[in-house]
């Protein structure tokens, strides 16, 4: 990664960072010990992949930082509920997250259910708090990222996963899990920037097309990764994928086939930002980086 895309990735982290620090109640807020259990997964580090891409299709659009910083806070809240989710035993079963213990092994698994609950619902919240545009009202916004959010996509997404283990899933199962529980995500958050910066029809069929391509292929780096690196260099567990089982991009593919993969969808993403011009040079660089990542 060159110092120009670190230097702008870092500044969206902490643009998003400020923003949600403002967003959250503080743990001397009452009930304090509710507050203090949402703060530890959002604040625990992380790519922030989701808001960088909102605040970077809100600028390819012509629009501002500032503008999409709710929209950006807004996803980035929807993703960490439904990681605090996945990690409990009833579901995934994960004691590690981004190189510390998750949430139920903290404060417990009621504790970490309310909590998920809890960032959901203020992502919501935060999300109402986004200025409307000539295209777009806070409604339209809020459509989006509930349909996001919804049996149709993100959970239906989970659903799917959960009941594909230990079965032989076919290319179309595993595609169809992952366009809902990873890809429905990526593609919302390029939206929700897109529509604080109130872009036209062109430009949000533009992004939806980006983000679904590269959301496929940032699962399938994922799982790749899964079998190649280690739990730390991770920072979750490494190998968990297999030993329960799941149908990954390596299951289904082969690792080379997987990696093949990655690297077509990556390329289909970067070709739908051609009506963007060079209005659309950071959204590539964040593609090709990705492509590229170890963790």
């Amino acid at each position: 990664m060159d110092q120009v895309l670190k230097d702008y990735l870092c500044d969206a982290v902490s643009a998003t960072d400020m923003a949600m620090e403002g967003f959250l109640p503080t743990h001397d807020v009452s009930p304090g010990s509710i507050h203090e259990a949402m703060r530890y997964p959002v604040f625990a580090g992380g790519k922030r992949l989701r808001p960088v891409l909102c605040i970077a299709a809100a600028e390819a659009c012509g629009g501002s930082r500032e503008n999409a910083l709710a929209a950006a806070c807004a996803v980035e809240l929807m993703h960490t509920y439904s990681l605090v989710h996945d990690d409990l035993p009833s579901m995934d079963d994960d004691d590690l997250r981004r190189g510390r213990p998750t949430t139920h092994k903290v404060y417990g698994e009621g504790m970490a259910v309310l909590c998920g609950d809890a960032l959901l619902t203020e992502a919501f919240a935060v999300l109402a708090k986004a200025s409307p545009t000539a295209r777009f009202t806070v409604g339209d916004m809020i459509a989006e990222l509930a349909e996001t959010g919804g049996s149709r996509k993100l959970i239906g997404g989970q659903v799917l996963d959960l009941e594909g283990e230990g079965k032989a899933l076919r290319k179309e199962d595993l595609i169809k899990i992952h366009e809902a529980k990873t890809a429905a995500l990526l593609v919302c958050s390029l939206r929700l920037g897109a529509m604080s910066a109130n872009a036209d029809a062109t430009e949000l069929h533009a992004l939806s097309e980006y983000g679904y391509s590269l959301g496929l292929a940032f699962q399938a780096i994922d799982d790749i990764l899964d079998v190649t690196q280690t739990t730390e260099s991770l920072g979750k567990t490494a190998g968990k994928d297999e030993a329960v089982s799941k149908a990954t991009y390596p299951a289904v593919w082969g690792l080379e086939g997987a990696r093949a993969e990655a690297g077509r969808l990556t390329q289909v993403a970067l070709d739908a930002l051609k009506p963007f011009g060079a209005a659309g040079g950071r959204l590539r660089e964040i593609a090709e980086w990705m492509l590229l990542r170890e963790y």
